[in-house]
């Protein structure tokens, strides 16, 4: 069986953690940002963890 690839769109978007915990960063903080409070910007800078329902999905975009 050929070995799988990384798909390239996912590898630009999470990173993994030593423990093999995966990385993202949070949604909504492109566009339309006057309306949205400064506090709820500040907490969209920080990166958060996938969650366990999405984790199967994510490490077969990124099998290495």
């Amino acid at each position: 069986m050929p070995k799988m690839k990384t798909l390239l769109g996912a590898a630009k978007r999470f990173k993994k953690s030593a423990s093999g915990k995966i990385k993202r960063r949070k949604a909504y903080k492109s566009h339309i940002l006057t309306k949205k409070s400064p506090k709820r910007l500040r907490k969209l800078r920080q990166s958060t963890l996938v969650s366990k329902a999405d984790m199967d999905r994510v490490t077969l975009m990124l099998p290495n």
